[in-house]
């Protein structure tokens, strides 16, 4: 049996680690219990070849914000992000390219070698999409308005809902359009070549199991686009030491507020008494007594895998059942001989520390998601290929270089009853043979491959269905809906279980908000009027 605490964490991943933080910064007692032996979640650095040591799951940075990193004084203890020259390259099938970043007018004729109409619209379409993300980020650090909450959720409701309402029409249209449209029917609005809307419409798949064609997704497309690096809105980075370094730093920093962290602790079961969370029961059968049990694993992980149905409102039993997963995604880290050679580019230089985009158009994604439905994967599927070793030379021997290939479009659950584990090496040759077609020589550069489908994913990480977003970041699922109407202020339908994960709001991606969030309102329903007032 242990030590009383004031709030047990599950899982130590940066969402745990930032709730962690700000409950011991207010003087609470906290332990952190992760079933794995070492920190991060999915934000992780591992070797996964012989002196080849790659981020292993999520690869890039661009969404942690930036309060987070000011209070957590992340830059003083080591935090440091290199900016990409260009954010993304686009081979195309005819053997041209597209760059996109590294400025406006560099964007513009780019864009002008397809299009010089979409070159003339690009600085309206950026002042479009940037005045509906400067208020949605503004929501990012607010826990949603619980509509169970009376007088607290009106309030909250006319607080966060005032900006939007003073947006000009024009505006208040393009957020019904980015909340509702699909991502091809949007960009359809704005551009006419097909390598323009295929430089956009990638956002909108990233983690996300559709169609750019699917209704709502839109919306994925603006989620990433509400970060920034270096204080440049919109950029995305490389982490020296990969993304481990960030939840190590984190670790550190909350272990000198007294945290304590509890690896190779797998959490069998949350303690429930009259109807309150009192702890955690682990695996190797120790008890860790909390007054607060707070949760960073997704809803399904909690409420279908640690807490019986017997203790839950049947109705969230019901909504929990059908909150959906499933992301898509396939990971896959190599280690090379050498760097690539594209075909459409074949000199080195900036366009290979880009995110390169394998997904030329929006019928090639729409292929790729058409393909997974019906085989499982893809013949050609949607792959970004990212070489971080080339800016951090800790990852990879001199001369050779560590890539990460995200690839989406990866049916959660195989359409013949296949495991995953059977045919993911079938899979990963079909992502080799795609760069491959684009990057001839990629096949014999490779070295060593670690290889991770949507159940290596839920295997190692505990992400279900291995959904990297904790849940679809659908219209329904998002605010104040996620993971459920009622429940989405971060209190679930236990009194002390608290959730801090991607399965709340804001959603996925390495943010830290809400573990923030949730920290907050632990700390508001420490107050006994607050608590009685809801708010």
């Amino acid at each position: 049996m242990s030590n009383n605490y004031d709030a047990v964490i599950i899982g130590a991943g940066h969402n745990g680690l930032v709730c962690a933080f700000y409950l011991a910064k207010a003087g609470l007692k906290v332990r952190v219990i992760e079933r794995r032996g070492i920190v991060g979640g999915a934000a992780v650095t591992e070797e996964f070849h012989p002196g080849f040591r790659n981020s292993v799951a999520s690869y890039t940075v661009s969404l942690l914000q930036p309060k987070i990193i000011a209070d957590m004084q992340l830059v003083k203890h080591g935090y440091e992000v290199i900016e990409r020259p260009v954010s993304n390259f686009l081979p195309q099938e005819d053997g041209g390219y597209l760059l996109l970043g590294g400025g406006l007018q560099r964007t513009q004729l780019e864009f002008a070698k397809f299009s010089q109409a979409d070159a003339d619209i690009l600085p309206q379409y950026y002042a479009a999409l940037e005045r509906v993300a400067d208020v949605l980020r503004n929501l990012a650090l607010k826990a949603p308005p619980n509509v169970d909450d009376g007088i607290g959720a009106l309030t909250s409701l006319l607080a966060q809902g005032l900006p939007l309402g003073r947006l000009p029409l024009e505006q208040k249209r393009d957020v019904l359009d980015l909340f509702t449209k699909s991502a091809r029917n949007y960009l359809d609005g704005w551009f006419e070549s097909e390598a323009v809307k295929a430089a956009f419409g990638f956002d909108a798949v990233v983690g996300n199991y559709a169609s750019p064609d699917t209704p709502g997704s839109a919306y994925v497309l603006l989620h990433h686009v509400f970060g920034e690096v270096n204080g440049k809105k919109g950029a995305w980075g490389h982490v020296i030491g990969g993304m481990g370094r960030i939840t190590q730093i984190m670790a550190k920093v909350c272990e000198e507020l007294g945290v304590e962290i509890s690896l190779n602790s797998p959490v069998d079961q949350v303690m429930i008494d009259d109807g309150r969370a009192v702890g955690l029961r682990l695996n190797n059968g120790e008890k860790v007594f909390a007054k607060r049990v707070v949760a960073n694993v997704g809803p399904k992980m909690l409420f279908e895998r640690m807490i019986p149905a017997t203790r839950l409102p049947a109705d969230f039993v019901k909504r929990i059942k059908t909150f959906q997963t499933g992301s898509g995604t396939f990971r896959m880290n190599v280690a090379l001989s050498r760097l690539p050679t594209f075909t459409c580019k074949p000199e080195p230089g900036e366009h290979l520390q880009s995110g390169i985009i394998i997904a030329p158009t929006l019928d090639y994604m729409d292929r790729a998601f058409s393909d997974a439905k019906r085989y499982g994967w893809s013949k050609k599927p949607i792959v970004e290929i990212l070489i971080p070793s080339i800016v951090d030379d800790s990852l990879a021997p001199n001369g050779q270089h560590v890539a990460s290939l995200f690839c989406q479009q990866f049916a959660p659950a195989l359409p013949d009853g296949r495991n995953w584990n059977e045919v993911e090496q079938q899979a990963a040759d079909q992502i080799i043979d795609t760069v491959e077609s684009f990057a001839p020589g990629f096949r014999s550069s490779i070295l060593g491959q670690a290889i991770l489908s949507p159940k290596g994913l839920e295997d190692k990480f505990g992400l279900i269905n291995g959904d990297i977003m904790h849940g679809n970041m659908s219209i329904d699922q998002l605010w104040s809906a996620r993971p459920v109407l009622g429940h989405g202020n971060y209190r679930a339908p236990i009194k002390s279980l608290y959730m801090c994960g991607a399965g709340t709001h804001p959603g996925g991606g390495v943010t830290g908000a809400p573990g923030h969030n949730a920290a907050h309102i632990i700390l508001k329903d420490r107050n006994p009027l607050r608590r009685i007032l809801k708010v």
